[in-house]
C-alpha cells in the first residue's frame, strides 16, 4: 500500500504530484490529454456544545494523476485551487456559524449541509469554466476571485470557532 494521511490545508503549499497516490483510473485521457488530475478533498466538523471545529482536508491515497511525472505547474495549480476552493467553504461555513443567535445543532447541520452543496456546485463550476485548467483565462480569473475571498475570511483561519460570543 501507499497510504497517505489526510492533509489540512496548512500543507497546501507542500503539495506535489508525488502527493496523488490513488489507485489508477480506468481512463487513459481526459478529453484526449494524458496529463489530468483527479483531487479528493472533504470538509470534517465536529459540533460541540460551545464551539465547532471545521477543518479541510486533501486525500491523497484518493487522489489521482495519470502521469506522476507530470512537471505541468498548471495542472497542479489547478488541481489545488479544488484544495483552496473546499477551505474558502471551510471558512465561510465558520462565517455563517458566528452570526447565528442561540444555534442549535439542527441549524448548525443545516447551515453546514447548505454550504456543502454550494462547495460541491462551486467546485463543478470551476472545473467547467476552466475546461479543468485548459482556459488559462477562467483559470486566472478563479485563482484571483479565490484567493481574494480565503484573504477576506483570515479570521476564520483556525479550525475551532466559540459559538455565542
Amino acid at each position: 500500500m501507499n497510504y497517505e494521511s489526510p492533509l489540512t490545508y496548512d500543507k497546501i503549499d507542500k503539495i506535489t504530484f508525488e502527493n496523488f497516490r490513488g489507485l489508477e483510473f480506468f481512463k487513459k485521457t481526459l478529453y484526449g490529454n494524458k496529463q489530468f488530475a483527479y483531487v479528493v478533498t472533504t470538509i470534517e466538523t465536529d459540533i460541540e456544545k460551545d464551539s465547532v471545529s471545521i477543518i479541510s482536508l486533501f486525500h491523497p491515497s484518493r487522489s489521482y494523476v495519470y502521469n506522476t511525472h507530470s512537471n505541468s505547474k498548471e495542472l497542479l495549480t489547478h488541481e489545488k485551487y479544488h484544495i483552496k476552493i473546499t477551505e474558502l467553504y471551510v471558512r465561510k461555513i465558520k462565517a455563517k456559524l458566528v452570526t447565528l443567535q442561540n444555534p442549535s445543532e439542527e441549524n448548525i447541520e443545516d447551515v453546514i449541509s447548505q454550504m456543502l452543496q454550494a462547495e460541491n456546485e462551486y467546485q463543478r463550476k470551476y472545473d467547467y469554466d476552466t475546461f479543468h485548467s485548459y482556459v488559462l483565462s477562467e483559470q486566472k480569473r478563479y485563482q484571483k476571485e479565490v484567493d481574494s475571498l480565503l484573504e477576506s475570511l483570515t479570521r476564520f483561519k483556525e479550525p475551532k470557532i466559540k459559538l455565542n460570543e
